[in-house]
């Protein structure tokens, strides 16, 4: 059975996209490690790399060209400067050269060396491959990135089964239905049986210094997009909308970080027509960060990276002011959990599955932790998580000039608010009386999937994407 870790599901990383910069950028990493493996990098003479299909179609807008070149420097998403990614790119550009892993200096021009393919591979939409010229002979390695920063090899067979077993939990789940049952049986909440899995692979300060790493890298992603004034880069001039709408909402209070600047929203009264524009303004925040090449937390994934802060922001700073770091940590195990059964059971690519794949699972994510913190039952906990998608079902995935801005930026938004909304409604209903199990609308959202139109998943060849001129922009 799949062992998914909350931390597969909630990584730290480098925007605008799980799939098409993070996956690359750690596919570079992973080719490096298997030079070395098998004594072949030091005997490295020239490197080449072909993108395919969905990379290659939106891999501009979504830096991915970059995001490999990075990885080929040995730079790590979850740490590099983010200051300093333009400066790597330009050094590169300029000199034509490459100091592969910060180790060996080669030839690389990006013009030359990165080329982008319109075809598709067979085995996955979001297709690489890596070519080393050693001894003059050429060594190649092909990847695949299947969302979420999701990274494999193209012998697996199956792509629902394409994962890297690192554990066996004491209490393996792969849907919803075995999630309960554990529940009951361990008179446990959902929170609980998932800590009790993270336990079985790493300690519990591990556990807890980790979600906290991933919340503070959270707080500061949307601290950093509510205190950015201009617009995005890109070519499509959108201007952010974070720091306007902050600036009306804030008021006068003074606040020097991200933690200050947290306890001054709590003690803000807030009106009720504000809180819809808070919970937009917190999710509209970290994806122009994300859409500018800062980090984010991929929440499934970097596209809908806004969701869970901005809904898990609305339950501190407006449901419960004295929400603590236990409040943060359930409610990012069970979003994690909630996460990795829909992407056991289809997927959450939009290159695979379209936006309800990304927007659709990241709202499912966020209504299931926030009906938890709300005083929900486990069972009310996935009704509200299968309310949040089937209201997400058939979401095309298609951004305007392969950029992850427009729709996207404002999609976070969204799903926040039908989140919240659905654990209202989750906690509210007898689930007794539920028509459509959490399983059953993963199996639906598999099959959308399937039958969605290729021009929909994320390939900029549907939808607003050709409706819209960038020209007009």
């Amino acid at each position: 059975m799949e062992c998914i870790s909350v931390f597969d599901m909630l990584k730290i990383g480098v925007g605008p996209s799980s799939s098409h910069t993070l996956g690359p950028w750690r596919a570079a990493e992973r080719w490096i490690n298997e030079l070395k493996d098998s004594k072949k990098f030091d005997c490295v003479e020239k490197i080449a790399i072909d993108l395919y299909g969905s990379l290659s179609l939106t891999g501009k807008g979504h830096a991915t060209d970059y995001a490999i070149m990075l990885g080929l420097l040995g730079c790590d998403p979850e740490t590099i400067p983010t200051e300093n990614i333009a400066e790597y790119i330009t050094t590169i550009k300029t000199s034509k050269t490459l100091n592969f892993n910060g180790e060996n200096v080669l030839e690389f021009d990006p013009e030359e060396a990165i080329t982008f393919h319109r075809k598709f591979l067979p085995f996955h939409s979001n297709g690489m491959t890596f070519t080393a010229i050693i001894n003059g002979e050429k060594s190649k390695s092909t990847f695949y990135s299947i969302g979420g920063g999701f990274v494999v090899k193209e012998e697996r067979t199956n792509h629902k089964k394409n994962f890297e077993i690192k554990c066996s939990f004491p209490y393996p789940i792969e849907k919803g239905t075995e999630l309960l049952k554990f529940c009951s049986d361990l008179n446990k909440s959902i929170s609980e049986v998932v800590f009790e899995n993270e336990k079985s692979i790493r300690s519990e300060a591990e556990i807890n210094n980790e979600l906290k790493r991933v919340w503070d890298t959270m707080l500061e992603c949307m601290y950093t997009g509510c205190h950015t004034e201009g617009s995005l880069p890109g070519g499509l001039n959108v201007r952010r909308r974070a720091f306007d709408m902050h600036k009306s909402l804030k008021g006068s209070v003074a606040y020097s970080n991200p933690v200050e600047w947290l306890y001054s929203i709590r003690n803000t009264e807030v009106k009720f027509r504000q809180i819809l524009k808070w919970v937009s303004c917190f999710a509209l925040s970290v994806n122009e960060v994300n859409a500018s090449l800062g980090r984010v937390v991929t929440a499934p994934t970097n596209g809908s990276a806004g969701v869970i802060p901005a809904v898990l922001m609305y339950y501190l700073v407006i449901e419960n002011h004295d929400g603590d770091f236990e409040d943060i940590k359930r409610f990012l195990l069970v979003a994690g959990e909630i996460g990795s059964i829909f992407k056991k059971g289809a997927t959450i690519s939009a290159a695979m599955g379209g936006c309800q794949a990304e927007i659709g699972v990241s709202s499912a994510m966020a209504a299931g932790a926030l009906c938890e913190l709300s005083g929900g039952s486990p069972e009310q906990v996935l009704v509200a998580a299968e309310i949040a998608m089937e209201h997400h079902l058939g979401l095309t995935c298609d951004p305007i000039g392969g950029l992850v801005q427009i729709p996207c930026i404002e999609r976070n938004a969204m799903g926040a608010i039908k989140a919240i909304n659905a654990c209202e409604l989750a906690l509210d209903t007898d689930p007794k009386n539920v028509k459509v199990p959490l399983d059953k609308v993963i199996n639906t959202m598999w099959e959308t999937a399937k039958d969605m139109n290729t021009k929909y998943k994320e390939t900029s060849e549907g939808g607003l994407a050709i409706s819209v001129n960038m020209a007009d922009c």
